[in-house]
């Protein structure tokens, strides 16, 4: 090899490596400060070394990050510190919320009242938040350009405290030139922040984009089944909610909802994150997006909220961040107990019941202070004394039907050639027993109402995060199927003894007999896998009837079936000489 050629790549391997080792980078200078606002209202002072709070996207725009010389001077004026990424914490009775000043949203809510069900996650609270994605993110759209807030780092500062609630937090930067500052506000006892925000010399036509979370993290122990609820939900003004589910969304196709809305949310199956408009300015726009898929469940979505400003460039909503507790959410107005509505398909139909037995139940619960466990038990007997008059009257006009029977069928047969007398005969004897043809479809009735109910309870245990994690005897969870196949084994044989006992005395029907033995076996099977607390219902109301249709069994074998009393037909000539013949 040439000399000067060897020379060469020395001095430039000199140059390469030698530079960094003599004069190394330490890089910008990263500060956290984390606040914490509850009892204790204490604040860490800043530390010149600290790395930017878990959550953070990372170094802040170069504008605002730069490493500034404090004796740095320009025109003789001093030149202001860069506002660094933070965290704050701020600690309420029911929450735990962690804010960051990077584009002054909230990263996460934590809920101390609730804890994961996975298996393995050892009493680990809910977070309403996936690690690495905050809550929500901000935009403005300005005439010919779309401003992300996201990357601005807001200085942030803390109001006093008032009526117990943790006090205030109030986020400002100058953006472009133009100052933007939004305000979080906590209620005491409540999942609510909120939110109240301008932009000074907002240009007309000027809107906020809200980004909602692309999904929430699963702490259910039945984690697919948590995924398939994954959806936005939102509220119409003049119409009823809808959603947008993530399963039914393809990657890549959009939803548009262009209509006055009073609210929209994120949810799963027993936790949300929604944004409540005023009710003098509702949201003008949902927009959702269908995420990539990495597995067969669709657990990733876009959804963006548009409002305009007013017309001093100021804005304002309200964030629920907490559990689908049905009282607080029917509190809230507007239909928000339907973010996650009871019956699917049947939901006008369920959903009434629905309603009434979610009333029941927790006035039940209030009243009591048991156990759901013991709360279903007690509902289930409740239920059954409550019918016990009409299923006595249905089972006595199912007895009347049965004794006169054998004389409907000789007049039916008596008169099958002649269509018109047979009906005037089958009336006759009706009338003659005080009945009438509706008299066994009016039996029949009251043995159905309790069919609403349990119906109803099968969609309440589905969405209902009060029975969530209730332990109850064996049972670690009565929202969930009973791992060990007790409960659907109880209804299937309370269900048969119900079937046995129900069939003595009454007249041989081979089909019914099949139908009464086989059906409890096919329902025990078939549901063995439906909530535990719903098999506990049935269970009880199944034991509740028996010493009913003991005893009208006993009266069932009593009664002596009508003999057939029937008219002679009308006197005719042709009878004459049938007769004489």
């Amino acid at each position: 090899m040439d000399r000067r050629l060897a020379l060469a790549l020395v001095l430039t391997a000199a140059v390469v490596f030698g530079i960094p080792l003599l004069f190394p980078n330490s890089g910008p200078v990263r500060t956290s400060v984390e606040t914490t606002v509850g009892d204790s209202l204490a604040i860490s002072q800043p530390a010149t070394t600290a790395a930017v709070a878990e959550g953070s996207s990372g170094a802040a725009p170069a504008a605002v990050t730069a490493a500034a010389d404090p004796d740095a001077r320009q025109g003789g004026d001093s030149v202001a510190p860069p506002v660094m990424a933070e965290t704050t914490t701020v600690v309420s009775s029911l929450s735990e919320y962690t804010f960051t000043n990077r584009g002054a949203v909230p990263l996460s809510a934590t809920l101390d009242r609730y804890i994961s069900l996975r298996e393995g996650s050892d009493s680990q609270k809910v977070e309403l938040a996936r690690p690495g994605s905050p809550l929500m993110g901000y935009s403005l759209v300005v005439p010919g350009d779309t401003i992300a807030l996201g990357e601005v780092n807001f200085r942030v500062e803390r109001g006093a405290e008032e009526g117990g609630a943790p006090a205030p937090l109030l986020y400002s930067a100058d953006v472009d030139g133009v100052q933007v500052t939004i305000a979080y506000t906590f209620r005491p006892d409540s999942y609510m922040v909120a939110v109240r925000g301008s932009v000074a010399d907002a240009p007309a036509r000027t809107f906020l984009m809200v980004d909602l979370p692309s999904g929430l993290e699963s702490y259910e122990s039945d984690v697919s089944d948590d995924q398939n609820h994954l959806g936005y939900v939102y509220k119409p003004t003049t119409d009823k909610t809808g959603d947008v589910l993530f399963r039914k969304l393809d990657p890549g196709e959009q939803v548009l909802q262009s209509r006055a809305l009073s609210w929209v949310a994120m949810k799963n199956k027993y936790f949300v994150m929604a944004l409540f408009a005023p009710d003098e300015r509702p949201f003008d726009e949902l927009q959702v997006t269908g995420g990539a898929r990495t597995e067969k469940a669709a657990t990733v979505a876009h959804g963006r909220v548009i409002t305009a400003l007013g017309e001093n460039g100021d804005f304002g909503f309200t964030i629920y961040a907490g559990p689908q507790e049905w009282r607080r959410m029917l509190a809230m107005g507007h239909d928000f107990q339907d973010v996650n509505p009871y019956g699917g398909w049947f939901r006008a139909m369920v959903q009434p019941f629905a309603q009434i037995v979610m009333r029941m139940l927790l006035g039940l619960k209030d009243t009591t202070m048991l156990n759901y466990g013991w709360v279903l038990v007690i509902f289930g007997i409740a239920v059954r004394l409550v019918m016990w008059p009409l299923n006595q009257k249905a089972m006595r006009a199912q007895l009347k039907m049965q004794r006169i029977q054998p004389e409907l069928q000789a007049v039916q047969k008596r008169f099958k050639d002649d269509p018109q007398k047979q009906q005037q005969e089958v009336m006759r004897v009706y009338k003659e027993h005080g009945m009438s043809p509706f008299s066994s479809l009016g039996g029949c009735l009251p043995m159905m109402i309790p069919m609403p109910i349990l119906f109803a309870l099968f969609w309440v245990f589905q969405n209902t995060i009060e029975f969530r994690g209730v332990p109850f005897l064996w049972l670690t969870d009565i929202s969930t199927y009973d791992p060990y196949y007790i409960m659907p084994i109880l209804t299937g044989i309370t269900s048969f003894v119900m079937s046995w006992i129900g069939l003595r005395g009454s007249p041989p029907n081979p089909q019914a007999k099949m139908f009464a033995y086989v059906m409890p076996i096919t329902f025990a099977v078939l549901f063995a896998r439906l909530a535990a607390g719903l098999h506990i219902y049935y269970a009880v109301q199944n034991v509740a009837a028996i010493p009913q249709q003991w005893l009208l069994a006993r009266e069932r074998a009593k009664v002596r079936p009508a003999q057939p009393v029937v008219q002679s037909p009308p006197s005719t000539p042709a009878n004459q000489r049938r007769r004489k013949g």
